[in-house]
């Protein structure tokens, strides 16, 4: 499967996103509210509008007339990469407890009122942020948003709700962490590489810390975190900016300020030497993913790392970016190929460090260490021989392309409008991201295939398949999912 940031929709922080606040307004409006200015873009780029709020939320807002339809999104800048040992896992338990009631809605209300305005609504948590959506006629977006802004502020719900919700996060731990060997072995890689960052935990949590987390450590995290000032809201679709500010004015406006403590920073030192895991565990294959660590987007801004950064994801995409792209040409076609499928992909963006990543599956008579071999040959032949104009030519007229189809979901415009704020970047950084890739040459190319591809900043994670337990029964979905 490609996994290439821009191309896939933006979600669950394991794609490009890209943002940050806009500039502030240049005049005052006939209400005395300041007007709105668009993101300076393209003429053939729909324009941006963004507000921040006197209680520090901003708001974004992108007009798109051609169906009467409109997407609100809440995004919180809080997600794993903010939790501390002991509690992680709590981003994406708030989460769930945020569909459990305020002092006026019973638990469950908030989603049976927006089905009933002929909704759809869900919630999801990264890394990164979290985020909460609705998608709703045009007309009917008032009541959504007195909704979100009364869960925001007003969360309520007694502690026998927390105690049947963990359980339902314990069980969409077991089936989608420890059923699934991947799963698993990736959960594990982060674990391995990294020892000090907090990305080496995984959003669902480790088990122990779910089993010991409490109602009350759920509240506290919502007070620290849940602030006007930590927060945005986005709107997209069939709506006129000015009308969607005056009502974030008169719902969200009158929440309370209140600041965020900054999360201390938990660098990660220097990796000195390659790192190795083996996971035993029931499947059908093999498996192997190979994960250095490189640098990635914080900025727009030029600069030798960011260069770097922009390079390595054309990178992945000259070795995995098409079908028959380079990696399936040399490892996984003909008779004797020694891969099943392989793959590669960079993490361009996020707020904690990032990894390039080549994997997989090794074919029947292969074995993981040929294949690691091979997987380490071609990025050194790229590193030999370099890779062609024409093959960054091609990558390139594939994400301008997908960047186009991608605005035909509003809901996808939402998400990479909230995503980017939440990754403090600029609104407009997709294009600008693409415009730089456009400049990357190959000679940049080769050169991070040089540098970054050693042993020291490698972490090896291999999965050794074991025959299936005859005494395990298949698990079921957990009622009350959110996602």
């Amino acid at each position: 499967m490609k996994r290439h940031p821009l191309l896939a929709p933006l979600m669950l922080g394991f794609v490009l996103t890209v943002s940050a606040p806009l500039a502030a307004w240049a005049q005052m409006g006939p209400s005395g509210a300041p007007a709105p200015s668009p993101v300076a873009a393209a003429p053939s780029r729909a324009a941006v509008y963004s507000q921040t709020l006197p209680n520090g939320l901003t708001v974004i807002v992108k007009p798109d007339r051609r169906a009467p339809t409109a997407v609100h999104m809440l995004w919180v800048r809080v997600g794993s990469v903010d939790e501390v040992d002991g509690t992680s896992g709590i981003a994406h338990v708030l989460e769930h407890m945020m569909f459990k009631g305020t002092a006026t809605l019973k638990p469950g209300e908030f989603s049976r009122r927006v089905a009933a305005l002929g909704g759809r609504e869900n919630a999801f948590t990264a890394r990164d942020y979290t985020g909460y959506f609705q998608q709703i006629p045009s007309s009917r977006l008032e009541e959504v948003m007195t909704l979100e802004a009364d869960r925001f502020a007003n969360m309520q719900w007694p502690d026998d709700e927390f105690r049947k919700e963990i359980e339902v996060v314990k069980e969409e731990r077991r089936l989608r962490t420890e059923d699934n060997p991947r799963a698993l072995l990736y959960e594990q890689l982060a674990a391995t590489a990294f020892v000090a960052s907090p990305v080496r935990r995984p959003i669902v949590g480790w088990m122990s810390d779910l089993e010991a987390m409490t109602a009350d450590d759920v509240r506290a995290f919502h007070r620290r975190w849940y602030s006007p000032s930590n927060a945005a809201v986005v709107v997209a679709g069939d709506v006129d900016p000015q009308a969607v500010f005056e009502l974030a004015r008169r719902h969200y406006g009158p929440i309370a300020a209140r600041p965020v403590e900054p999360a201390k920073p938990r660098a990660e030192p220097p990796q000195q030497g390659p790192r190795r895991l083996v996971l035993k565990a029931s499947a059908e294959q093999a498996y192997v993913a190979l994960a250095f660590k490189t640098p990635h987007l914080v900025h727009m801004e030029a600069g030798e790392s960011q260069r770097d950064a922009l390079a390595l994801t054309l990178l992945s995409a000259v070795l995995d970016g098409y079908p028959g792209a380079r990696l399936e040409r040399a490892l996984a076609q003909g008779a004797d190929r020694l891969a099943d499928s392989v793959g590669a992909w960079h993490g361009l963006m996020g707020r904690g460090p990032q990894q390039f990543v080549l994997d997989g599956v090794p074919a029947p008579g292969k074995t993981a260490a040929q294949l690691e071999a091979a997987l380490r040959a071609e990025v050194a032949r790229v590193a030999r021989d370099g890779v062609s104009a024409a093959e960054l030519e091609r990558v390139r007229t594939q994400w301008t392309a997908g960047a186009v189809y991608k605005l035909d979901s509003v809901m996808n415009q939402a998400r990479e409008l909230g995503s980017a704020w939440a990754l403090g970047l600029p609104l407009d950084s997709s294009e600008r991201l693409l415009d730089q890739l456009r400049t990357v040459t190959p000679e940049e190319v080769q050169g991070v295939a040089r540098r970054y591809f050693g042993d020291d900043g490698l972490t090896v994670a291999e999965l050794v398949p074991l025959p299936p337990d005859p005494n395990r029964k298949p698990r079921l979905a957990p009622v009350g999912a959110r996602h």
